[in-house]
């Protein structure tokens, strides 16, 4: 039986998948901090700080094309005050958000960043543990 030739194109989702996030630059001065680990998440990444989310990389469509900030709704105003191109997430309200196409993106963007390494206290939702006993499906 012939052998197919190998084909050197992807299917289209393993395409997607490999998609480069653009906006990763932002991560850059946390990766030099011990605690920093980056996951994926609804299809973007996600910036933790001692296993605390801090941000989350999104470039995908609106209102996924920017960098969300994992914050509780107590600390919107102040944040809000500090970073006035911050507002809150269309679809995760409970989170801020800085557009990609916002004129300040980068400034901003450099400053979120900035705020997470020194462990703001307006930022950052804890992980929650997740459940080790039990079964899986059957």
């Amino acid at each position: 039986m012939p052998r197919r030739p190998a084909t050197p194109f992807a299917p289209p989702h393993k395409q997607r998948q490999a998609a480069r996030n653009a906006l990763l630059w932002v991560f850059e001065p946390l990766e030099r901090d011990p605690g920093y680990l980056c996951k994926r998440m609804f299809g973007c990444h996600a910036a933790y700080l001692d296993d605390v989310l801090y941000l989350v990389a999104a470039d995908r469509e609106e209102p996924w094309s920017g960098l969300l900030v994992c914050t509780a709704r107590d600390q919107h105003a102040a944040l809000v005050q500090a970073l006035p191109a911050l507002r809150p997430h269309a679809v995760l309200g409970k989170w801020l958000y800085l557009p990609q196409d916002d004129s300040a993106f980068e400034s901003v963007a450099a400053a979120l960043a900035d705020l997470a390494l020194a462990r703001d206290p307006r930022m950052g939702v804890a992980s929650s543990p997740r459940s080790r006993g039990g079964t899986r499906g059957s």
